[in-house]
């Protein structure tokens, strides 16, 4: 019954983050990247660099990226359940320092929220499933 149930919440979370994606411009998305790609990569052969590589982003535990050290704050908020979609994604990036306090991310933010939801919908692009 647990199972079922947690299976059924994991669904949920990822059709709200496919739906949340699916709303955004990915192509303006690509764009907006540029900024977050001093840190990140992604897309075929994407390796980790300052920050982790964000293949598969949506719906992986915060924290969890094999060969990645993460900063103990963002372990801690996987090991509390947190799991990226395109709410807490966006939200991250809205102040990562804010959602994650600790977090080792020394980007300020993107402020608009266009361009967070353009982000997340380019980045869907490199998730299974999407």
């Amino acid at each position: 019954m647990f199972n079922k149930m947690l299976g059924t919440a994991a669904l949920m979370v990822l059709t709200a983050g496919v739906a949340s994606a699916q709303e955004g411009d990915a192509e303006a998305g690509e764009k907006v990247f540029r900024k977050c790609m001093a840190c990140h990569a992604v897309g075929e052969g994407a390796e980790n660099k300052v920050g982790p590589q964000l293949n598969n982003l949506i719906g992986r535990t915060a924290g969890s990226l094999e060969d990645f050290n993460y900063s103990d704050a963002m372990v801690a908020k996987g090991e509390e359940g947190l799991v990226w979609d395109a709410e807490t994604i966006a939200a991250f990036m809205e102040k990562p320092r804010d959602y994650v306090e600790g977090t080792k991310m020394s980007f300020a933010g993107l402020r608009k929220e266009e361009e967070r939801t353009n982000v997340v919908a380019y980045l869907a692009t490199f998730s299974e499933g999407m």
